[in-house]
This record gives structure tokens, sequence and C-alpha cells, in this order.
């Protein structure tokens, strides 16, 4: 099927110049369309939520912090001796977020 390079290009010449007229309509509906199909997409992974198996992998990954129980003794000491220290620890425990 040996087709000469003139014979398409004389067949194609047509199609094409009707379609130079419409040029910026068919590229204006082009990026409409990867747009919409991006917002789509964006819109379907933002909204998935993770499998159980992947919520217990991370979970089982995060090492929780210990406290060691002699430094909790120790403030608790320090705490009921000095009551400047035992204001601080009211204060803090009514509002953690002021300096």
């Amino acid at each position: 099927m040996n087709i000469p390079l003139d014979a398409i290009k004389s067949k194609t010449a047509p199609i094409l110049s009707s379609l130079h007229r419409y040029m910026v309509l068919i590229f204006i509906l082009a990026f409409l369309g990867i747009y919409g199909f991006l917002v789509f997409r964006i819109n379907t992974l933002a909204g998935g939520e993770p499998s159980e198996e992947a919520v217990e992998e991370r979970l089982n990954t995060v090492q929780r912090p210990r406290v060691d129980q002699n430094a909790v003794d120790k403030i608790e000491q320090l705490q009921t001796q000095n009551i400047e220290v035992k204001t601080l620890f009211d204060q803090a425990r009514n509002n953690p977020f002021s300096e």
C-alpha cells in the first residue's frame, strides 16, 4: 500500500483549510476539556480515603513517646514543695498556649 505523498497532501488540504477557520474554537474546546479532566481528577483524588490497612501500617510505624516515671515523680515533688512552681503548672494547665 504505497500512496504517494502528493496524493495525501492533496486529499488533506481541503480538510485542513476548513479546520483552519475553527482553529481557535478547537483550541478552546481542547483546553477546556483538559482543564475539566484535571479538575475532576484532583477532586477524585482529594476525596479519597485511605484503606484500613494503610491506616494501621502508619499507626504501627509511629513511635509513641515514653515519659520517664522518675522525671514525673521529681516534677510532682518540686510542685508540692514550691508554691511558685505550683502556680506555674496551674497556669499552664489552664492555658497551655500562653507564654
